[in-house]
């Protein structure tokens, strides 16, 4: 950022959600209570499927790491929100503030890739059901899960690199409760155009080049299901893929809105609140519509249960 440019902002306040002390803390305990299920079922899940062998297939190495990849996104946000909420101060240095944008946005990004991935090994599960073992081997999953992780965290290297050298000479407050890029880059006294612009463009890429992959993978996984002629092996073929695609639904319906926009100016507090859907519920209800909707997860949570 020319970090040394950014006369004398060598910290910025976290603006949080503004009001009484009352607000606060229930802010404080809803986010608390959210963090601790969301590390808590997702560890569960991880732990189930190290335990039993029964799940130790494509669909739940993947489910893995989801899995952890929701506890890191989770924990790249959270734990400062909670430290402002109980001090605040909101205080976050430069670098720090670097830091959480870079994770938060590269652990995004992971995602999408991902639930592509999981969407593509559903649709070989479901209509190439004779072809799946020797397609989706563990070399191909432990491939995509790496490559998922690795465009995830190339991808905000670009906009990462042009925000690095903006000067920052205005307010030092950051209207949200985490260093997301569109409220603090509008804090800087540089052209911001070509930031916007490629912040814009990775994400329009990424969720475009994953949503493709997903839609296409679930329509030929309709066009199958239609053509099983029992209503039973119809809804065992849609059981096997309801959880993932709930979770398709709400990432994508509140990250489409956050990141598909032209002007990072309008709309920040809106933004701010649609922001505590993904980083927040999303990732604390994907643990129960994984085991709630999947009678594997659901049989081997039983068995763990009774064992003690």
């Amino acid at each position: 950022m020319a970090w040394g440019r950014s006369q004398n902002l060598s910290t910025f306040i976290l603006l949080g959600f503004p009001g009484p002390r009352g607000l606060q803390t229930w802010l404080f305990l809803l986010f608390l209570v959210a963090y601790v299920l969301t590390v808590a079922g997702n560890l569960a899940i991880i732990s189930l499927v190290g335990a039993h062998r029964r799940l130790q297939t494509p669909m739940y190495f993947f489910l893995c790491n989801l899995s952890f990849l929701e506890i890191w996104f989770t924990t790249a946000c959270v734990p400062k929100a909670l430290a402002t909420f109980a001090s605040h101060s909101g205080a976050i240095s430069l670098a720090g503030c670097a830091a959480q944008m870079y994770f938060v946005f590269s652990l995004g990004c992971t995602e999408y890739f991902l639930l592509a991935a999981m969407a593509y090994d559903r649709y070989l599960a479901i209509c190439l059901p004779l072809r799946y073992g020797s397609t989706m081997t563990p070399g191909l999953s432990a491939r995509l899960a790496l490559g998922s992780w690795l465009c995830g965290f190339s991808a905000i290297t670009v906009p990462a690199a042009l925000i690095a050298r903006l000067s920052f000479c205005r307010s030092h407050v950051i209207n949200h409760f985490f260093c997301d890029i569109a409220p603090w880059i509008v804090l800087s006294c540089s052209d911001t155009r070509g930031v916007e612009l490629a912040a814009f463009g990775i994400a329009f890429c990424v969720i475009l080049g994953s949503c493709f992959v997903t839609l296409l993978s679930y329509a030929y996984i309709a066009a199958t299901i239609i053509r099983i002629p029992s209503a039973r092996g119809r809804h065992r073929a849609f059981s096997t893929c309801s959880s993932h695609l709930t979770v398709v639904l709400i990432w994508y319906g509140s990250t489409i809105f956050l990141h598909v926009r032209t002007s990072v100016e309008s709309s920040l507090d809106l933004t701010k609140a649609v922001t505590v859907l993904n980083t927040v519920v999303t990732p604390v209800l994907n643990p129960f519509i994984y085991t709630l909707r999947n009678k594997d997860v659901r049989e081997a949570l039983r068995r763990s249960v009774q064992r003690k």
